[in-house]
């Protein structure tokens, strides 16, 4: 650290402690040449995890974004909400994992809809309505075809009678 009054580089800390708000560091230093003292403040420099829109654009990427949008696309679905938070913490973690701390959204996109589609196949197609922004009805009944193509098949049970 250079002293602010001599230029000089070498000094010695005495006495550190935390900032009021808990993300600061304040550290007493004395210079080792002019004997003066000063204060410096340290402070971690976060980089964000970004994210990729499909424009190019590069925002911040936010938990709450995904989980608010899982919400909507499981409204009165019995989706359990720590399977929603299962799936936004691997979202999560695939961006942190991210070599290059960002990642398109695209790629999480993928991953949200594919964690969804184990789940619940309403949400699924409720979340994809979204994410895939249909143009028209065709390509909505093309995506509704592969999830019925690949749909478990239900036990056989028996049909109750209708009462009139």
């Amino acid at each position: 650290m250079k002293c602010p009054f001599c230029a000089h580089i070498d000094d010695k800390v005495i006495d550190s402690r935390e900032g009021r708000i808990g993300d600061t560091i304040r550290r007493r230093r004395e210079c080792l040449k002019c004997g003066r003292r000063f204060t410096t403040y340290e402070r971690i420099d976060e980089i964000p995890y970004m994210v990729i829109k499909k424009d190019g654009r590069r925002e911040r990427f936010e938990r709450q974004k995904i989980l608010q949008g899982l919400l909507k696309a499981c409204e009165k679905r019995p989706v359990p909400i720590s399977k929603l938070e299962q799936i936004v913490n691997e979202a999560e973690t695939f961006v942190i994992d991210s070599p290059e701390r960002e990642r398109k959204t695209s790629e999480v996109g993928e991953l949200i809809m594919n964690r969804l589609r184990r789940y619940d196949k309403v949400a699924y197609v409720r979340f994809a309505s979204v994410y895939l922004d249909f143009k028209d009805v065709q390509e909505f009944m093309s995506e509704l075809k592969d999830l019925v193509k690949t749909k478990d098949i239900p036990e056989a049970r028996p049909k109750t009678p209708v009462k009139s």
